[in-house]
């Protein structure tokens, strides 16, 4: 995974990069808690590569070791992984956990992005 969002809207976050690149983002944020040992999460990968193929001009989708990074599992209260945070303009707007299809996805990006321009 490239850590450049410039060259790959795929990358790994951490707690160093984790407010520039997921609440200060201009679009939907889909960050994805996941760990290498987990089997869900390499059958999530391919589903979030896809996602990511197909939206990355308007949501960027991330990536985050819960082993490697704790401290944001905790803020975030990721307690098994896979887990899917979405945020929109800095804001957790809502929560998958466990692996998901790519139309369930985009259906929670849709929904999501949907309540957030009917909000005043």
């Amino acid at each position: 995974m490239n850590s450049e969002p410039e060259r790959d809207p795929t990358f790994a976050v951490g707690e160093a990069n984790f407010e520039a690149v997921v609440l200060a983002a201009d679009r939907p944020v889909v960050v994805a808690f996941h760990a290498p040992w987990s089997r869900p999460c390499h059958i999530l990968e391919a589903t979030l590569d896809t996602v990511t193929a197909e939206c990355a001009d308007r949501v960027k989708v991330v990536r985050v070791n819960a082993d490697d990074h704790p401290e944001l599992s905790l803020c975030y209260d990721v307690q098994s992984v896979p887990t899917l945070l979405f945020f929109v303009a800095g804001t957790l707007a809502g929560r998958m956990v466990g692996t998901a299809s790519k139309e369930a996805i985009l259906d929670k990006l849709q929904a999501i992005s949907a309540s957030k321009s009917s909000s005043p």
